[in-house]
């Protein structure tokens, strides 16, 4: 199990970034920072990627490189706020020397288990996040010097808040192999073949889907996104179907029709950049409920799991924490970036998730008291 210390850091740390997607409600005298990078970075590289390594690493507490790599992760984070380029250069290869280290010693510096059959799906997609964690470092290092110091590619959406996002596709995808963990405790030929499907399709998709976006390229973004979203559904009715009866199938549920609702708000938004009359403010409307569902949504709905692997069943009401997530996620959370007194209501109502989905004794917290 997680330690009580450790979960509690993760707590306070998600709640500092959801407080700077909010900061732009608040009058710092003319600063010019983007909080948006830092909303961003302490959710899905500090705590998402770092809890990704934990699970990799199968222990109670963060190792010595877990740590390192949280804390190098923060001081990206900061840097990269800042604006001082060459130090967050050093430190994202620095993460990415970690990242791959880990990636080596847990499974193979060739990604050998995409292509055999001897490794289950759940194993495939922990391996993917790792390499996706890999390659989102490689691919901000390239974004920052293309942008900041040597132009080599001159195309409108290559821009660093592009590439800073993909950080939140390694967190997709271990969310997806511990769904696929359950699933396949009622393993069978069908449940095997969809998940190869499955698996497949999500992580090419996911990388056509981005090439299509570096180009601006409408129509095929809307046909790969809804392709996506098939598969989604693919895998929702599969988990749903197969995987045994227990809390976790609750939480992973909900953050399924997350996911499903973020994917059909990124349709929308396309649609509607592309295709309608443009407006800048309904725009943004669309797309930061797009964003909020995604990060403290379907991604807090798998790395709360995560976090709480081993202490399943923990002492909470699964129906009403839930729904209080659906609340803040869906309307307190979108509309509070515009509304301050919203905001506020909504960090409150997102705190009290965070403790109990986190913090709430669980079976093994009971039997080591």
């Amino acid at each position: 199990m997680m330690s009580f210390k450790l979960r509690l850091t993760f707590m306070i740390v998600m709640t500092a970034a959801l407080l700077f997607g909010f900061m732009h409600l608040i009058n710092l005298d003319g600063l010019v920072y983007d909080f948006e990078r830092l909303h961003i970075f302490l959710f899905n590289l500090c705590c998402g990627a770092t809890i990704l390594i934990y699970h990799t690493e199968k222990r109670k507490t963060l190792s010595t490189i877990g740590f390192c790599f949280f804390i190098l992760s923060m001081a990206f984070g900061i840097m990269a706020f800042l604006k001082l380029y060459i130090a967050a250069i050093v430190i994202a290869f620095l993460l990415f020397i970690i990242v791959e280290f880990i990636r080596w010693k847990h499974f193979s510096i060739f990604p050998k288990q995409f292509f055999s059959t001897q490794y289950s799906i759940s194993e495939k997609f922990h391996h993917a996040a790792l390499l996706c964690l890999s390659i989102g470092l490689l691919f901000s290092i390239a974004a920052i010097i293309n942008e900041e110091f040597y132009p080599f590619l001159n195309l409108k959406m290559v821009i660093l808040n592009t590439f800073f996002l993909g950080f939140s596709f390694p967190i997709s995808l271990i969310t997806m192999s511990v769904m696929f963990s359950f699933m396949q405790q009622r393993k069978t030929d069908k449940t095997n073949l969809s998940g190869q499907y499955s698996f497949w399709a999500i992580n090419l998709g996911v990388i056509i889907f981005f090439v299509f976006i570096l180009f601006d390229l409408a129509l095929p973004q809307v046909f790969i996104s809804s392709a996506l979203f098939f598969s989604v559904i693919l895998i929702f009715v599969l988990f749903y179907k197969q995987a045994l009866k227990k809390q976790q199938k609750a939480f992973l549920s909900s953050g399924m029709f997350f996911l499903m609702i973020t994917a059909i708000s990124g349709i929308l938004y396309i649609y509607y950049k592309y295709y309608m009359e443009y407006d800048y403010e309904i725009g943004r409307i669309i797309i930061r409920a797009h964003a909020f569902t995604a990060l403290y949504g379907w991604n807090l709905s798998g790395l709360a799991i995560i976090c709480r692997y081993y202490d399943f069943p923990i002492r909470l009401h699964s129906r009403r924490v839930i729904v209080l997530h659906w609340i803040t996620v869906l309307i307190l959370a979108p509309v509070g970036y515009h509304f301050l007194p919203i905001a506020i209501l909504a960090t409150v109502f997102y705190c009290i998730i965070l403790y109990y989905v986190l913090l709430s004794d669980g079976e093994a917290s009971k039997a080591l008291a």
